[in-house]
């Protein structure tokens, strides 16, 4: 049996790791060899790096997508998709969301595992149809996690419905590493017996449960499964490349990867990676095991983001207090998935509670608009107390939030003017407005340098 290899440095790996802090020019030398290892695709682009190019690297996102597919042409690229809240953290109108996915393709992208992080398909609808329309392969997506509420049954229906909507295939997106080998056996076996797709199985290490969950996931009939080359693996990341090639294609299965171009591969992220621990922006926090994780349910990409937000308030003894408060307040929620942005919102407010000493003293605007239904419908019952806290009389909505949004691609794009190069700068300043505007701001300046010099030498 073929069990394909998603490798994901370039893109989750070091969003887990170094909050997303690699820049182009660290990888670009190693591209080509990345293309020739027999890697079924590689995760490079969504998530948080199209605001991590804008906001820390200096990067326009568009053009780091243009340059990877420049250098990589046999292997399939891939990204991930927050459903409506795209690559943002709020719902974007439907002519925004298909003029994004527009674009990414003709920008060179191969395939969208899309999601939605209360796994509300309504939210996911017009992502998936613009991916087939514009010939993308559309990974529909489940996000797992563990609840009262959160059943076999219930993610079994769930991928029925992706498949009638289109789907290409079937991702299990374990975004905090806490399904068990035997729980992802069970789903994957479910999953495979009530459908007839291909099954994509994503976990991270965080708890330690990692290689063997994606072990019991391909035995289940997984076909593909998403590993990070071992330099950039375990703790808060995936589950090495080179250890799950080794350990497959001893039991049998063919992976297709190049195990001597792995190990090139290894070598040189293997400076990066010390480069990043000598500067702390790779923490050793997150590179370790954390079984606390099996009860707090964190992503890597929420530890991460954690650790820096309490060190940055000077706060970072209270980690523990605030890990404890997550799922209380998860609970409180109608236990949400801790998945972008729904993490990012739980772990803010988990933070505002501990650090003021009372709950709920201060709320989020985003846990209000999450309150008022504007991030879709709660996979449970949300605490009542807390909607009258913070609503009063006011009524949640209950359809879907996207059909209360007027059209704002070509209106943006009017009111930007000559701000707006492309459409991808609309597209960029819609997703991060204030962010989007200083790189425009610093661009400018930068090529103005520029031409003052080359002036200056020609003189």
């Amino acid at each position: 049996m073929k069990v394909n290899i998603t490798e994901t440095v370039l893109r989750d790996a070091n969003q887990s790791l170094i909050a997303t802090r690699l820049p182009y020019d660290k990888f670009q030398d190693i591209l080509e060899k990345m293309d020739t290892a027999g890697y079924y695709s590689l995760e490079c682009w969504g998530g948080a790096t199209f605001d991590s190019c804008l906001r820390y690297l200096d990067e326009d996102p568009w053009d780091r997508l243009r340059k990877i597919r420049k250098h990589v042409k046999k292997t399939k690229l891939q990204m991930l998709l927050r459903g409506q809240n795209l690559l943002g953290y709020k719902h974007y109108p439907d002519d925004v969301v298909r003029e994004f996915i527009k674009h990414s393709a003709d920008c060179g992208m191969d395939i969208i595992r899309i999601f939605d992080a209360l796994n509300d398909l309504r939210n996911i609808e017009v992502a998936m149809d613009q991916t087939k329309k514009c010939g993308l392969h559309a990974s529909g997506t489940i996000c797992y996690t563990l609840s009262p509420i959160h059943t076999l049954e219930k993610y079994v229906a769930t991928a029925k419905e992706l498949v009638n909507m289109g789907a290409d295939s079937i991702c299990i997106k374990d975004m905090a590493g806490i399904m068990s080998p035997k729980e992802a056996y069970d789903l994957v076996s479910a999953i495979k017996k009530a459908v007839k797709l291909p099954v994509v199985v994503h976990t991270h290490s965080t708890t330690g449960l990692g290689p063997m969950t994606l072990l019991k996931a391909v035995e289940a009939g997984a076909d593909t499964i998403d590993t990070a080359i071992s330099c950039f693996s375990n703790g808060t990341s995936q589950p090495p490349t080179e250890s799950l090639v080794y350990t497959l294609e001893q039991y049998g299965y063919k992976t297709g990867v190049d195990q001597k171009v792995t190990k090139e591969i290894n070598d040189f992220f293997k400076p990066i990676q010390a480069e990043y621990l000598k500067s702390n922006l790779l923490d050793p926090v997150v590179m370790t095991t954390k079984t606390d994780a099996l009860t707090y349910q964190i992503p890597g990409g929420m530890l991460s983001n954690l650790v820096a937000q309490l060190k940055a308030q000077k706060a970072l003894d209270r980690l523990d207090e605030v890990l404890a408060e997550t799922p209380r307040v998860r609970a409180d929620l109608g236990y949400p998935p801790l998945v972008t942005p729904m993490s990012q919102m739980v772990g803010v407010q988990a933070t505002a509670n501990v650090l003021a000493g009372e709950r709920y003293k201060n709320v989020s605007k985003e846990v209000k608009a999450y309150l008022r239904g504007e991030y879709g419908r709660a996979p449970g019952e949300v605490n009542p107390d807390l909607i009258k806290k913070v609503l009063g009389d006011e009524q949640p909505i209950t359809g879907r939030f996207a059909d209360t949004l007027e059209p704002m691609f070509e209106k943006t794009k009017k009111e930007l003017g000559d701000k707006a190069r492309s459409d991808e700068d609309v597209l960029s300043y819609i997703a991060f407005p204030q962010v989007a505007e200083k790189f425009f701001e610093a661009r400018e300046e930068k090529e103005n340098r520029h031409v003052k010099y080359t002036v200056r030498r020609v003189d």
